[in-house]
């Protein structure tokens, strides 16, 4: 019997994010929860990009039946807005050494694979529905801005840098990555509001939004 993908379900009257509780950044949205819970399942060949390049194994081809929903919980204006924007308690389940490698390698992938996304981009890229949307180089530094903020979010100071400082980057992503390594019990970080699973979550899920964003947008 193959296992069953953990999901949990963060929902508004006109929004519901469904997210993979143990794949970091596999986290997708849909006006209902149905419809969330089929975008999951339709992203899971891009996910596995990320998976494969953390040398992690990974269901490519799941339908909704393959999910397991373990938690569900109210969102917040932020869930409207477009962010799934709150910790679950499944993110609040402890990380031994092993665990944390592992959230850890899913958020190195997730940003390698902006970072290749990036690079081969246009600068200008399709526009939405109504024409609006920001070019590539809007979204890199909208991305590398909010890592800087969720750095603060888990206790790393950041001072601030060029968008196109490669070292300042570098040493930013590794510093992130060494609180996310550690064995953690659960608790916030850095005294805050987000567990390590939950930070491991969000940062990957960032970068590889924009990261599709991008590849959906290139002419």
């Amino acid at each position: 019997m193959t296992k069953p993908i953990l999901v949990t379900i963060e929902h508004t009257p006109k929004k519901a994010f469904v997210t993979a509780a143990d794949w970091p950044g596999w986290s997708r949205s849909g006006k209902t929860e149905e419809l969330a819970l089929e975008t999951l399942a339709a992203y899971a060949r891009r996910y596995a990009v990320v998976a494969d390049a953390a040398d992690r194994r990974f269901t490519a081809t799941p339908t909704v039946d393959d999910f397991e929903i373990v938690e569900r919980h109210e969102g917040s204006s932020g869930t409207e807005f477009g962010v799934p924007s709150r910790p679950t308690d499944h993110d609040g389940r402890p990380t031994d050494a092993e665990e944390a490698a592992r959230l850890a390698d899913l958020v190195e992938a997730a940003w390698a694979n902006f970072d290749r996304v990036a690079a081969a981009a246009p600068e200008e890229l399709r526009k939405g529905p109504r024409g609006g949307g920001r070019n590539s180089s809007k979204i890199i530094g909208h991305v590398m801005e909010s890592d800087a903020a969720y750095a603060h979010e888990i206790g790393i100071k950041v001072r601030e840098f060029a968008i196109a400082d490669r070292p300042a980057i570098d040493a930013m992503r590794a510093a992130m990555l060494d609180v996310l390594r550690a064995a953690r019990g659960g608790e916030p970080l850095a005294g805050r509001r987000w567990p390590a699973r939950y930070a491991a979550h969000r940062i990957a899920w960032h970068a590889l939004d924009h990261a599709w964003e991008i590849e959906d947008r290139t002419e």
